[in-house]
């Protein structure tokens, strides 16, 4: 079992940063991929970004390429979301995601969640 924990989410105005911070426990030996994710009310949670918990390797959604950047620290077993530049639209629910197997955009490969951090982003 792998425990998940995010922090760092937060009101801010349009143009503003955030990082997030997602703290890993347990079986984290067993970790594969990482991934952010995010769920607007009424829609849909969506994919935001991922790496390779090993290699570094990321992606991200075209709708925040260039402003987001995620990474990692192995030693500290936490995940990051630095978040640039941010718009109203960015506004969500942020989740972090482990997978002991993918590195994927998909939600159904990561076996793993932690309980989200608000984001609000206002004009």
């Amino acid at each position: 079992q792998v425990q998940l924990v995010e922090t760092g989410g937060g009101l801010v105005q349009a143009g503003d940063s955030l990082r997030l911070s997602c703290a890993a426990s347990g079986r984290t030996s067993s970790m594969y991929g990482m991934g952010w994710f995010r769920q607007a009310p009424g829609k849909e949670r969506e994919f935001v970004a991922n790496i390779k918990w090993t290699g570094g390797r990321t992606y991200y959604a075209d709708s925040v390429k260039g402003r987001f950047t995620i990474s990692r620290d192995v030693a500290l077993r936490t995940l990051f979301l630095q978040m640039n530049s941010l718009k109203p639209e960015d506004t969500a629910v942020y989740y972090c995601a482990a997978s002991t197997r993918y590195v994927t955009v998909a939600r159904n490969d990561y076996a793993y969640w932690g309980q989200g951090t608000q984001v609000t982003v206002s004009s």
